[in-house]
């Protein structure tokens, strides 16, 4: 059997930056949740994206759950939260015994549908936040969003786990909201095997986050706590594996969005085929390539066909509104996000991918056609 083709896997820098900084933690023996590394990937981070502060937490979850919590979000809270994404951005509302009410996407953007945000504000008064997901690297129409935040005086949260080296309108998402968060998940852009970033402008609060993450211990002689904390601190040596992914994001940006328009030029102009939506003012980093199935052949038609070659392909997002969990909070909005993941598909998007294995997709693909 040939080698497995994945959808997003872990791709190290061929010039073995990661190592470099691996060995400096060991070196130094700060085999530890705190370090070097860690601040140089705060500092590096904070600067690519164009923030103030930010915090190298253990996963991208953990970051949303402190982004609500220095958002002063508590028990009983509502907060609004796209519901076409994975289920560790609305967990956390859950972890702050807060509730989630869950508005649906817009076709134009697949994110979440400024209308059907307004409508739920208008039904919450009293809502307290909203978190916005970046679907698979393409970015949020955020100016809209940001409009009905400030004039319904709500905190916007961006989780930006999928869209790290998004621009809009020529801005970093994660960088428009009072939090970011980003995620190193394997699967990522850049990885640190696990692990995860808060972002603000608020320097406080992120120094507040970084307390809470390293189980809000105080300053005294001895241990003693004051506050309920995590331990949520990124260690030393996945911080120093992150340093060095950085350093070749530009390129995995680069190659995911080079991945997007082999498939574009190779399946749009099919009958029953539709392209993720494109626009003027998104740079997308185009995370994973995804398509819509219009006739016939139904998303699982094609992970079955690409799986039977060794090939992995999957599902877009089932909706938060549909999980069984959550199935007890509101919805507000229609069908798209339903209708998205009745016909999604996420295509192979490996950044170490070959034009050889992209021909071989689009082959078994126009295939089924």
């Amino acid at each position: 059997m040939t080698d497995r083709i994945y959808l997003a896997s872990p791709h190290m820098s061929e010039e073995g930056y990661e190592m470099q900084f691996v060995q400096e933690a060991f070196d130094s023996n700060w085999i530890a949740p705190l370090g070097e590394n860690v601040n140089q990937f705060e500092n590096e981070l904070a600067s690519f994206v164009g923030v103030g502060s930010a915090a190298a937490l253990s996963s991208g979850t953990s970051a949303i759950h402190l982004a609500l919590k220095a958002a002063q979000i508590e028990a009983g809270d509502i907060v609004f939260c796209s519901t076409l994404t994975f289920s560790a951005t609305a967990n956390p509302i859950i972890y702050q015994n807060a509730t989630p009410v869950f508005v649906d996407s817009e076709k134009e953007t697949w994110n979440i549908c400024p209308e059907a945000l307004e409508r739920a504000c208008i039904k919450y008064p009293e809502a307290k936040a909203v978190i916005v997901v970046h679907l698979y690297g393409l970015s949020a129409d955020l100016d809209r969003i940001i409009k009905i935040c400030n004039k319904h005086n709500i905190v916007l949260i961006e989780d930006a786990a999928e869209s790290l080296g998004t621009y809009y309108k020529g801005q970093h998402t994660g960088s428009f909201g009072e939090y970011g968060i980003f995620s190193f998940n394997g699967n990522k852009i850049i990885t640190t095997s696990g692990g995860g970033m808060l972002v603000s402008n608020n320097m406080e609060r992120i120094e507040k986050s970084r307390f809470w993450a390293t189980q809000s211990r105080d300053k005294a002689a001895h241990y003693q706590h004051s506050e309920l904390g995590f331990n949520y601190r990124m260690s030393n040596v996945v911080a120093g594996i992150g340093r060095g992914q950085l350093k070749v994001l530009r390129d995995r940006v680069e190659k995911k969005r080079a991945i997007y328009f082999f498939y574009k030029e190779q399946l749009s102009h099919i009958a029953g085929v539709k392209m993720m939506p494109e626009n003027s003012w998104d740079r997308p980093n185009y995370w994973l390539s995804t398509i819509m199935l219009e006739g016939k052949t139904r998303p699982l038609d094609v992970i079955n066909a690409l799986d039977e070659h060794n090939i992995e392909a999957r599902r877009v997002w089932k909706p938060m509104h549909q999980q069984p969990y959550f199935l007890e909070y509101d919805y507000i909005g229609g069908n798209i996000a339903e209708q998205l993941f009745e016909n999604g598909v996420c295509l192979p998007s490996d950044t170490k991918i070959t034009d050889f294995q992209l021909e071989k997709i689009t082959k078994i693909i126009k295939g089924l056609m």
